[in-house]
């Protein structure tokens, strides 16, 4: 089953059981992924589906730093919540290690002797961890790598 008419059940579910948090958020991800389609007069695929939503967390993620650096605790608690429905969509995570393991592999790859180097080694590891790793958190590893 595609990731689309996934999200869609998911959505005829949630209305019949009367999940409004949860049917507002699917809500939401089913309109960012029709816009994108319009947008680009295309029918997306999961792969461009997950980064969609792989935007929308980062988004949330964002949003819930400054709503508890502005003492909204009620609104990143809302921010939250849409992420966890959000989580349910995305591929499985991959752990430090397995992250550890291909910045290595990345880095010798691409030959990267310096930080001047990062963009081959994220070019490499884009499309590998799409949607299966926090690119801030990749990003931070590979600095770590090549600084060593």
């Amino acid at each position: 089953m595609s990731l689309k008419v996934r999200i869609s059940d998911d959505m005829k579910s949630a209305m019949r059981a009367k999940e409004t948090e949860r049917l507002a958020a699917i809500r939401l991800l089913m309109a960012a992924i029709k816009q994108k389609e319009v947008d680009e007069r295309i029918e997306l695929d999961d792969a461009a589906i997950v980064a969609v939503i792989d935007k929308m967390l980062k988004q949330r993620r964002d949003s819930i730093s400054q709503y508890e650096a502005a003492q909204r605790q009620d609104l990143a608690d809302k921010e939250k919540a849409e992420m966890t429905v959000l989580m349910a969509y995305m591929p499985q995570q991959l752990s430090e290690a397995e992250i550890d393991e291909l910045v290595a592999k990345a880095v010798v790859d691409s030959g990267a002797a310096s930080m001047q180097d990062m963009g081959k080694v994220m070019g490499l590891l884009r499309p590998q961890l799409a949607g299966r790793a926090d690119m801030a958190l990749v990003s931070t590893r590979i600095k770590a790598r090549l600084s060593a």
